[in-house]
């Protein structure tokens, strides 16, 4: 473990429950500003629920079908069918419509420079862009036997979206993190919903890294990269609770030992009843490199100030500096607790770190 020195500051994973990004970027700068090193939009509007949204486009890509009877609708309105390619239809004949991650970040960003500019967000901040990664998406709503194949399309559909994002904004404004969350869910073969998440690929913590190496790879050193590294957040609940930090601890090693470029950030979960210092000891076999700022999600409304209190002071066994956060986005929440969670993010970096 190097000696990992940081200013003490807070994250936002991504997620906002707020009606849209300026009322985003008001409330965080309002609440939060000062400890913030990068705002996201909120992922408002039909990215509310992560990915979900991208089964409209699949509905609009000719080729692809659901499978099964209509049954179960998550929140009421995501249908949750899988979808298989038709019949005499192959994985390179597709043509995805815009995913809409570049639109959505070009007009939150013209939002984000119009309040830097009139001082409501302060000088040198950046500006957020959180994309899934190809595996989250494909692994989620694809039937087994297609996923294999579908797969390096949908990635290079949604690399030609963060190719337009990195057009559209300045990058010395830009930040992007890759949210990994449902590879953990491979990597623990959780069950999720009676299934068991199983990869469609061998070596399955090679094949992981191998992604998050294609995904760096992506991003020009002159923009801010991050990865949130999760356990899922389905209903606010985890795929499976980690029995410690070990596999995240892995991950980020790997990741951070063979990029070829900074990882700006790392962002781990730290689960509501872990103040035990055996949580934490993985990362201390971590390298982490003084120009990679380490968060932790270890902020819970549930438990305020004192509960992140106990999970700093265990964390502080295995690692040296590091910001917080919560686990994950806020965004599936009640919004009357977004402004409350702010002020709890401020309080911790303020009186705990």
């Amino acid at each position: 473990m190097s000696l990992h020195t940081q200013t003490p500051s807070a994250h936002l994973v991504g997620s906002i429950n707020l009606p849209d990004a300026e009322t985003v970027f008001r409330t965080a700068s309002e609440h939060l500003g000062a400890h913030l090193k990068r705002i996201p939009d909120g992922e408002v509007g039909e990215r509310f629920y992560w990915i979900h949204f991208q089964k409209a486009h699949f509905d609009r890509t000719t080729g692809l079908s659901r499978v099964g009877e209509p049954g179960f609708f998550l929140r009421g309105h995501f249908d949750t069918r899988p979808f298989t390619l038709d019949a005499g239809v192959q994985a390179a004949d597709l043509v995805f419509p815009p995913l809409g991650y570049a639109s959505a970040a070009r007009e939150s960003y013209q939002t984000f420079a119009r309040l830097r500019a009139d001082g409501v967000i302060a000088p040198g901040t950046r500006f957020q862009v959180s994309l899934p990664t190809p595996a989250a998406v494909i692994g989620s709503f694809f039937v087994p036997e297609h996923k294999a194949a579908v797969e390096p399309i949908y990635e290079r559909a949604l690399f030609a979206e963060l190719d337009q994002i990195l057009d559209d904004i300045p990058h010395g404004d830009l930040a992007i993190q890759w949210d990994t969350a449902l590879e953990f869910g491979l990597l623990e073969q959780a069950v999720v919903y009676g299934t068991t998440l199983t990869a469609w690929f061998d070596d399955v913590f090679g094949g992981v890294i191998e992604r998050a190496l294609r995904q760096v790879a992506q991003v020009p050193a002159d923009v801010h990269l991050g990865f949130h590294l999760c356990y899922g957040d389905v209903e606010e609940e985890h795929f499976v609770q980690p029995k410690d930090a070990q596999l995240l601890a892995d991950v980020a090693q790997a990741i951070l030992s063979r990029s070829p470029r900074n990882i700006d950030w790392v962002h781990l979960p730290v689960p509501i009843d872990r103040d035990d210092e055996a949580y934490f000891a993985p990362l201390k076999a971590v390298d982490w490199p003084e120009s990679t700022e380490l968060y932790l999600g270890l902020v819970h409304h549930e438990d305020g100030i004192d509960g992140a209190a106990a999970r700093i002071a265990a964390a502080r066994t295995a690692v040296g500096e590091f910001g917080v956060a919560t686990e994950c986005g806020f965004g599936r929440g009640p919004a009357e607790r977004t402004a409350p969670l702010f002020d709890l993010h401020a309080q911790v970096v303020e009186r705990s770190l």
